[in-house]
């Protein structure tokens, strides 16, 4: 009865020594799995060039880089003629077309009006504003928005599958629905 009493113990103490390590064991399986959906967040760049329409001799390359959900776009244009040329967002990655058109109108998936960007009153998500091209016909811009993201998959905030269009002319941020800026002179296609 001696050897029963004691075969039982110490059955019950291999047992809950087992019961232990499985619990211990899936504890740290617990841990971690946590670390792995914690993750960095990524960055994603897509750099583009920027084809001559409608004649000119514009171009140049645009990088937009996403960190952290912040989008910044950095442009360097040349060919253009001296003074004010806008900058869109237009709908469709198609530069196919010799004026541009293939791309569509101004990106604008709130149905916003078309306005200055940040203006109360509202603007697209397309309206990035004007550029000043120098004397050589070079300009430059770069911004950073939160309103953007790359591959998100948010139809009102993700810019693949869109196109940069470049204009003659000057955004006067009231004319609905361009803005008045003129021939699309440059256009490039935002794609992976």
């Amino acid at each position: 009865m001696k050897k029963i009493a004691l075969s039982l113990a110490l059955l019950c103490f291999i047992l809950a020594s087992c019961k232990d390590d499985k619990k211990k064991d899936s504890e740290e399986n617990v841990e971690v799995e946590v670390v792995e959906e914690v993750k960095q967040d990524e960055i994603k760049r897509i750099t583009m060039t920027l084809e001559s329409k409608s004649g000119s001799t514009a171009g140049g390359t645009i990088e937009f880089i996403e960190d952290s959900g912040v989008v910044k776009m950095m442009a360097t244009l040349s060919g253009l003629t001296p003074g004010t040329h806008a900058i869109h967002i237009h709908e469709k990655a198609d530069c196919t077309a010799e004026d541009g058109t293939s791309s569509g109108g101004h990106w604008n998936p709130t149905f916003a009006p078309h306005g200055k960007w940040g203006d109360k009153a509202g603007f697209h998500k397309g309206d990035i504003g004007n550029v000043e091209a120098d004397e050589e016909g070079n300009a430059s811009i770069t911004m950073k928005t939160d309103e953007w993201c790359i591959g998100c998959g948010d139809e009102k905030k993700d810019i693949l599958g869109k196109a940069i269009i470049v204009h003659q002319g000057t955004d006067d941020f009231t004319t609905q629905p361009t803005g008045a800026a003129g021939a699309r002179v440059s256009c490039g296609g935002i794609i992976e």
